[in-house]
């Protein structure tokens, strides 16, 4: 049975997950959320998960949520992209998830997708000083290696990186961090990479052009 992936393209977190199973050449298809409108606050969404988030995971009985179990869930089952080290990945993987993505999604929202006059100043620069903290742990432990856990690829990478390709500004720049560039230019490079908006359904373009219409 083909797993489902209820996500939108302009989630970073649902990318994670997305872009694993992709480069896994896992069997999946997207089922779109219409964030924007609400969606994951309808009793519906609620009953799939009652957190109201994306990404959720689906496949025969089993259901998940949150992008690192379902990152780790598709490199138990296809042997891939745990690295050398199980201990190292997991390390990364709660890096992003409490340093980098946490600051990110929030700051990235506030800065693109709530209207100007109600953007709260003072919170997005505290977001800019955490993640550029954690801009800079990554850069730095970049600069020694080419992936984040181990000499090859892992979940680690996809994780860390679930934000970094968006082109809508929140505080990263890949011009001032050097390694963190190479990097991405390198996950970029795997076979079967796609840039979020071309992996999961629904971009601002698009939202654009429905409200336009």
């Amino acid at each position: 049975m083909t797993a489902q992936l209820w996500c939108f393209g302009e989630s970073g977190n649902a990318y994670k997950a997305a872009l694993t199973m992709e480069l896994a050449g896992y069997d999946w298809r997207p089922v779109h959320v219409d964030f924007f409108h609400g969606e994951t606050r309808s009793p519906e969404f609620r009953a799939l998960n009652e957190m109201g988030e994306v990404p959720v995971f689906r496949e025969d009985d089993l259901t998940l949520s949150q992008s690192a179990v379902i990152q780790m869930h598709i490199a138990d089952r296809t042997g891939r992209f745990w690295g050398q080290d199980r201990n190292e990945t997991l390390r990364w993987l709660m890096f992003d998830n409490h340093k980098l993505s946490a600051q990110a999604g929030p700051a990235r929202f506030l800065m693109n997708f709530v209207p100007a006059p109600k953007r709260p100043q003072a919170a997005i620069d505290y977001l800019m000083g955490r993640l550029r903290a954690a801009y800079k742990v990554l850069d730095d432990h970049l600069s020694r290696r080419d992936w984040v856990a181990g000499t090859t690829p892992s979940i680690a990478d996809f994780a860390c990186c679930g934000y970094l390709y968006y082109p809508e500004p929140f505080g990263f720049d890949r011009a001032e961090w050097p390694h963190i560039d190479r990097w991405l230019d390198g996950i970029a490079a795997l076979p079967g990479w796609k840039h979020p908006y071309d992996l999961m359904p629904g971009n601002p373009s698009d939202r654009a052009t429905k409200e336009d219409a």
